[in-house]
């Protein structure tokens, strides 16, 4: 049985009721549908076929709290609620499975063992917009993954999961799995449509909102895979059950991806609110610094959100928690480095990716971030020149909140944080030509 390399918390997962993504993860027979059901599985979808309104199954994840765990936070059940009532067009679901952003990777471990539980939820929320047609929209590189959901889906079917007139309720559901072509930018909603019609993957002018005119013109939701795997357990144990976990505004749990220089890398699922120095530090979580070295900073939500110093650290991993410090929770993926990292080096590294993923749509972006490379490499190369920190922040200035999608904020708020917090690395960088640290990296050389 194949199993991706991915360390999860499932032992402390099964300690308490309340972490309920992660309880089955190291089950190899999770993946089968006759387990997935002796443990509860399309209770729910039942549930809400048999007796349940879709208004009923919208208000239920409305009062939950949740909200979109792909990194934006939106309101699940709020944005479920925008698809026109009134409209003649057929509505869609689309899963977004197409996991791209550095350092995350949790999608992935549920897609890989637990890919039933992701097919509920996306029933149920197709159930709630009225959606005869959903998609699951899969990142390319992901091949096990597609495997995995493929394999899920047909058991699905023989087991009238799916298909025609289901439970009886008259109600049919019919689902397609789409391979993406390993593109970051098929990540944001619109672009990911573009990709399913076959078209360039570019990100759309809104409005129209994809509520109202997204796949074919259709009303259409895009929700995440871990929001979407959410669901069944918010309608089999109610939203003031899911309420109750989390904070008052950042409600449930959460995944968590944990890389970087720590001893114990991996996926964590943990209420939100957890602090993010337990997360790093504890035993039962990342376990310290690796080599008992100090720490020099965190990106706690995935590299395109504002990196944290080590005195910004005590905070709790919430959406309200770290936008008071400054930065996001994004999607997640908390990236660790520690003292021997050149901080010129991770932003090198982070603007030669965004340059390379970015479409070209938007002149800022599609130049800007080319200059931006330019630039820090030269700098990273110790050929840097009086006026480059200035001239990095003034493209930065630029590219901010001048693009159609928000990849062009993605990759100038790390560098804006990183020259905020460690300028006098990169002055010593331009006026000594070289790094201020030891740049010494356990998993290669820069």
């Amino acid at each position: 049985m194949f199993y991706s390399p991915v360390r999860t918390n499932a032992k402390i997962v099964a300690a308490s009721e309340n972490l309920h993504l992660f309880r089955y993860v190291e089950d190899p027979e999770q993946v089968k549908i006759e387990t997935f059901e002796n443990r509860g599985g399309y209770k729910a979808w039942k549930k809400v076929l048999t007796e349940m309104s879709p208004e009923q199954v919208i208000d239920e994840v409305k009062k939950s709290g949740l909200r979109g765990r792909g990194g934006a936070g939106f309101p699940t059940g709020l944005k479920w609620s925008f698809v026109p009532k009134d409209s003649p067009k057929p509505r869609y679901l689309c899963c977004n499975a197409d996991e791209s952003e550095p350092g995350t990777c949790k999608d992935r471990v549920l897609m890989e063992r637990d890919p039933h539980a992701i097919i509920e939820g996306m029933a149920i929320a197709s159930f709630a917009i009225g959606c005869h047609l959903m998609f699951i929209y899969i990142r390319g590189e992901f091949t096990h993954c597609h495997e995995r959901i493929e394999a899920a889906m047909k058991e699905a079917y023989a087991k009238g999961y799916l298909g025609k007139n289901i439970f009886g309720s008259g109600y049919d559901l019919d689902m397609i799995v789409h391979t993406g072509g390993g593109a970051y930018i098929c990540g944001e909603e619109t672009a990911l449509l573009n990709s399913i019609e076959g078209e360039r993957g570019m990100s759309r002018i809104r409005p129209p909102f994809p509520a109202i005119e997204g796949l074919y013109a259709c009303p259409t939701i895009v929700n995440n895979v871990e929001s979407l795997a959410t669901v069944p357990h918010i309608i089999n144990r109610g939203a003031d059950w899911y309420k109750s976990l989390g904070t008052e505004k950042s409600t449930g749990t959460k995944i968590f991806s944990l890389s970087g220089h720590v001893n114990q890398p991996g996926n964590y699922e943990v209420e939100l609110g957890f602090p993010l120095k337990k997360l790093i530090y504890d035993p039962e979580y990342g376990n310290g610094i690796l080599g008992g070295k100090k720490l020099k900073g965190v990106i706690p939500g995935g590299s395109s959100t504002p990196i944290l110093t080590p005195d910004m650290i005590d905070v709790n991993l919430d959406y309200e928690s770290l936008t008071s410090v400054g930065s996001m929770l994004g999607s997640g993926a908390v990236i660790v480095f520690h003292e021997d990292t050149c901080i010129v080096w991770v932003i090198l590294k982070l603007i030669h990716f965004y340059r390379h993923e970015s479409c070209g749509k938007c002149t800022p972006c599609r130049e800007g971030t080319g200059w931006l490379e330019q630039i820090i490499r030269r700098i990273e190369a110790g050929q840097g020149k009086p006026g480059d920190i200035e001239e990095i922040e003034d493209i930065c200035g630029n590219i901010l909140g001048r693009t159609v999608c928000p990849l062009g904020d993605a990759a100038v708020m790390p560098i804006q944080s990183a020259i905020k917090n460690w300028r006098d690395e990169w002055q010593y960088h331009i006026e000594h030509g070289k790094c201020l640290v030891k740049s010494e990296f356990p998993f290669g050389q820069k």
